[in-house]
């Protein structure tokens, strides 16, 4: 089967939380969904790699905050290509402690809910966490992103911890210059479409991007990128 076939399945892309002996971790993840709606239940699917995967399986609680199509590539990098082993995700963050004392990211959510675990099934490289919704609530009237808006117009890429990752391949150089893509987080500068939220324009050679541009989803620099083809 074509691999392009899973790429026709839709998911959103939300932030998901949660907390460990007083210290709070989060990560991206695109694989939820709601399971019942009385009692209202949801599931999440989480890589047993991630540091958020540990503290959710020692707490027993998450929160999903539901990104806006809005969201900047640097947000979405923070959470999503840093490990909380490493850095504090929540550093400049806005967010508040919710009933289950999991915290709660409110920087470019439209809505949020809060989980408290009450089964999980054991998927191989990760865990599907069922939770009770403990708590909601409705931020804003943006429109949620999806993890095919993530794809085609963000131009974002998926870890390699993803239930939906999919290894690249080899791609035929573009019309304008050459595409590069960063070693660190896999994503793929397109000089035919820029950089939307670095207020790049579409058709700008990587060579003459600024000195100082960095990666829109890691913040790597431009010496991290290696060209393709």
């Amino acid at each position: 089967m074509a691999k392009e076939a899973f790429y026709s399945i839709s998911y959103g892309l939300y932030v998901i939380s949660s907390v460990k002996d007083g210290k709070y971790n989060g990560q991206i993840a695109n694989s939820l969904f709601q399971v019942t709606s009385e009692p209202a239940t949801m599931a999440i699917s989480i890589n047993k790699q991630n540091l958020t995967h540990e503290y959710i399986s020692a707490s027993k609680v998450a929160a999903i905050s539901v990104l806006a199509e809005s969201t900047p590539m640097t947000f979405i990098g923070q959470f999503g290509f840093r490990s909380g082993r490493e850095s504090n995700k929540f550093e400049g963050v806005h967010y508040k402690i919710g009933q289950t004392s999991a915290p709660i990211v409110l920087d470019h959510a439209v809505a949020y809910f809060e989980l408290k675990v009450t089964n999980e099934i054991d998927c191989g490289t990760h865990t599907i966490f069922f939770g009770n919704v403990a708590a909601r609530e409705g931020l804003s009237d943006e429109t949620p992103m999806t993890y095919a808006y993530y794809q085609t117009v963000k131009k974002g890429k998926s870890p390699k911890t993803a239930p939906t990752y999919i290894a690249p391949e080899a791609a035929a150089p573009a019309a304008i210059g050459s595409k590069y893509t960063c070693s660190i987080c896999g994503y793929v500068y397109d000089p035919a479409a820029g950089d939307v939220d670095n207020h790049v324009p579409a058709d700008t050679a990587f060579e003459d991007l600024p000195a100082d541009w960095v990666c829109p989803v890691c913040g790597a620099d431009k010496s991290n990128f290696t060209k393709q083809g």
